[in-house]
């Protein structure tokens, strides 16, 4: 497959349908040189994009939490998310919504005099971490950490806030493993770097407390599944070192949808029933 630079089709920009290969900024676009950008990464099953709306306001949330305002309302979003995978003629696929500070007056540190700008693309993508849906997904531990809230604004989804994760997954995949293990600026297991963290022990769940990082979508929905289910659900700080109780493990998120991990670092798990369950559940619930 070509670059995502160079391939056909229509990309959503500033409130219009662009040719894919024309989707161009400047190279003095203020979120290239600061981070100034938020974004989502969402997935439609059968036509219908899963969670939009949500996204949709998360997505305002996050400009709103880097300072900046989005200058489109909810409706509008989910109108341009809906033109732009109408145009792309796929039923299954990826959509990701980003907004950024553009080129504009200022070059600096500020930038509140340049133009608030957003696309959005849609594209095919198939399992997040290939056949790991099968096995079980291997995780590397990062050396990185997941900052304080009193560093940066935790829980937008932000382009800065995934600095590190670039860094550790490229680490991770060069001893093999599909993915890396934060743990938070306490010690406390945290999240993957595209992924929340489940795990399971005697038949209850137990996940991050997500105070230090974002309360994805997708970990919402699982946790209201094992809920339904009438399953005890424990969100509360995880030490490092409570890795070796647990039993089994997975990952949720858009992209992953929900994940097996066989193997965290010296940690390994079983690929076991709740598991495959909550994951079929999953699958069918979107495609509902």
């Amino acid at each position: 497959m070509s670059g995502y630079d160079d391939r056909d089709g229509q990309i959503w920009m500033d409130g219009k349908l662009v040719d894919w290969r024309g989707a161009n900024v400047h190279i003095l676009t203020h979120a290239l040189h600061y981070a100034s950008s938020v974004f989502e990464g969402e997935r439609a099953y059968n036509g219908k994009i899963f969670k939009s709306r949500e996204h949709s306001e998360r997505l305002i949330k996050s400009g709103e939490l880097v300072g900046f305002e989005i200058p489109y309302t909810v409706d509008e979003i989910e109108a341009a998310k809906q033109e732009v995978l109408t145009a792309s003629g796929l039923k299954d696929a990826y959509v990701r919504a980003v907004a950024w500070r553009g080129a504009g007056e200022d070059m600096g540190v500020a930038s509140a005099r340049n133009p608030v700008r957003m696309a959005i693309a849609v594209w095919e993508w198939g399992a997040y971490y290939g056949d790991a849906k099968m096995k079980g997904a291997k995780l590397d531990i990062s050396k990185w950490k997941r900052p304080s809230p009193e560093t940066i604004p935790v829980h937008a989804k932000a382009a800065g806030l995934y600095m590190i994760c670039t860094m550790s997954k490229h680490e991770a995949e060069a001893k093999g493993c599909s993915d890396a293990l934060f743990m938070d600026y306490r010690g406390y297991v945290a999240e993957a770097t595209g992924a929340n963290i489940f795990f399971v022990k005697d038949g209850e769940v137990h996940t991050p407390k997500a105070d230090c990082f974002l309360n994805g979508l997708t970990r919402q929905t699982v946790i209201g599944m094992l809920k339904d289910r009438q399953i005890k659900v424990h969100e509360r700080h995880i030490m490092p070192e409570e890795m070796e109780g647990f039993e089994q493990c997975w990952l949720t998120g858009t992209a992953a949808e929900v994940t097996p991990v066989g193997q965290i670092g010296d940690y390994t798990f079983e690929v076991g029933t709740l598991t495959r369950e909550i994951a079929q559940d999953y699958e069918k619930l979107v495609r509902n």
